[in-house]
């Protein structure tokens, strides 16, 4: 008899009633992460008005590679990662990221299609600052959308600086691998004159 009454969660139905991040702790994770650190407690505030928040079970997708890109996921309990998924059906992981960290801010500037998914790892409390929304706040609110402009495009140039960093890493290790094969073969050619 209690198993009839036991409840299948769902990740649709469960999010809804859960209780809302306190104020002060989302503005003050806000104020840490670089889009926003550059804008004053009144600005803050303002941005807090668009933050909307969920909680995702554990492997609930959060996107999906391919989804329309939509908005930026703060983390403020949980971890998540970013999953590609190969033309060959392989799963490549990508990074991981947890508390204070976040994800999707490109979407926020170029509205494309996400290019890889994110799946909580395990229960994440998320914010999300959806991109009409944050256009609306920058169309009202110009010198404060400047500074989160900017505070994206720093965020982007640097992990597309590291990005290169890897690629350049790569490319070297490959040359040094084709030198050796090359010296490798040279021996062997010398040896059997």
């Amino acid at each position: 008899m209690a198993e009839d009454n036991q409840l299948t969660q769902s990740g649709f139905w469960v999010n809804i009633f859960k209780s809302k991040t306190d104020k002060n702790d989302l503005l003050n994770l806000l104020s840490k992460i670089p889009p926003f650190n550059e804008l004053k407690s009144s600005s803050l505030k303002e941005i807090f008005k668009i933050v909307n928040q969920r909680i995702y079970q554990k492997g609930e997708y959060i996107f999906l590679q391919n989804d329309p890109g939509i908005g930026l996921y703060i983390i403020i309990e949980g971890k998540v990662t970013i999953e590609y998924i190969a033309q060959n059906g392989d799963k490549i992981f990508l990074a991981s990221f947890s508390e204070g960290d976040f994800f999707g801010e490109l979407a926020l500037l170029d509205g494309e299609k996400r290019s890889a998914s994110s799946v909580a790892k395990t229960e994440s409390k998320l914010a999300v600052i959806f991109k009409p929304d944050l256009d609306e706040y920058v169309n009202k609110f110009p010198k404060e959308g400047i500074k989160i402009v900017t505070g994206f495009s720093k965020i982007i140039a640097s992990r597309l600086r590291h990005l290169n960093n890897e690629y350049l890493e790569l490319i070297n290790k490959n040359l040094k691998s084709k030198e050796t094969q090359n010296e490798s073969d040279n021996k062997k050619n010398n040896s059997s004159s």
